[in-house]
Parts: C-alpha cells; structure tokens; sequence
C-alpha cells in the first residue's frame, strides 16, 4: 500500500468527514457506484474481519515477530509475497478497480476521481474498494453523497459519508482503520 503525502483541502465536507477522527490518507484500489444497490452489510464486515485476524497474528510488530522461529519467519515472509503477486495479478484484470488516492475515516471516504461522477449531494450510492493490498477482494459500503468539486489538476474529489452501516461493520471497519494508521506511523518511523 502506498501512502501519499495528505493534501490540504479546505471545504466543508472535509470538516464533516474527519475533523476529530481517526483518518488515513491511502492509494487504494477503489471506485464510487451511483445509486444505491444491494449492499450486504455482512459480506464487507466478514472480509474485514478476516483481514483483521490474519493482520493481527501475522505480528506486524517488531516485538511480535522476534517470538517467531526463523522458519516460521520465513514462511509468512513467502505467504506475503505470494498474496502480493496474486494482488497485483488481480488488478490487472479488466474488471479490476482503478487505483485512487482516498481519505477514509468511520464517518466517510474522499475519493479523487477524473472527470465528474455526476452524483448530486444527498443522493445514495455504493464505495467499491479493496482494503488490503495483499488480497485481490474488495467490500461494498452505502454512502450518501456530501460533495463534490474540482480539484484544481483536471479531476474532482467526492466526498462520501457511510449510511446505516451496523454496529459490526462499523467496528471492523474502525478497527481495519487503525491498523492502517498505526502502519502508516510505522512507515514514516522507518523512513525518518
């Protein structure tokens, strides 16, 4: 995953969106769907969870993973890079989603799109994307329209904010974000 500088973006929809909330700023795989469609709920909160568990017992931390064997080190380290391979194998299928800078926080998504989707504030739709770089999946969350404008380089940003998520899907998603976040920090340590 990559994890593009944050731009400064100064509307209203961003303040609605991710003021006083945790936030990541990511190129995932992602697009927006007008209209609203038959989202199930449970299928995107049962992948995030999945992604969750084998996150969580991989041991991202350095602590966790000094307790694993050399072997057993090795072996994830394959089971990565295999998981990598059919992730980009996958995105390169004609179907597969575009990559896109996004913003994402519980409350909503900030996609930046080409050209205008034509979505008029207020209106449902659908977020299409994949959380995990390494696993060629994506989930399907209901949003309603907050906004959108030009971003001043030929393209647009939509502002999107989750409708009627459930208490489960909310928390998987939160806890999906914070791992994103506290991976994000890992990176930026490293690079210091």
């Amino acid at each position: 995953m990559n994890t593009p500088a944050a731009p400064l973006i100064h509307h209203p929809a961003e303040s609605e969106l991710f003021d006083e909330t945790l936030s990541c700023d990511v190129d995932l795989p992602a697009d927006f769907l007008r209209g609203s469609g038959g989202v199930r709920a449970s299928a995107a909160e049962q992948l995030l969870r999945s992604i969750g568990l084998v996150e969580d017992s991989r041991g991202e931390d350095k602590d966790d993973r000094g307790e694993a064997s050399p072997g057993q080190q090795r072996i994830e380290a394959k089971l990565d890079l295999v998981l990598l391979l059919v992730g980009r194998l996958a995105r390169q299928q004609a179907d597969a989603l575009p990559l896109r800078p996004l913003r994402w926080s519980r409350r909503g998504i900030r996609l930046q799109l080409g050209p205008r989707s034509g979505a008029v504030a207020g209106s449902a739709g659908t977020v299409r994307l994949q959380p995990s770089d390494w696993l060629p999946d994506h989930v399907d969350l209901p949003v309603q329209v907050v906004a959108e404008a030009a971003n001043g380089a030929g393209g647009h940003y939509l502002w999107l904010r989750f409708d009627e998520l459930g208490d489960g899907l909310e928390m998987a998603l939160e806890r999906h974000l914070f791992r994103l976040h506290r991976r994000q920090i890992a990176d930026a340590r490293r690079y210091r």
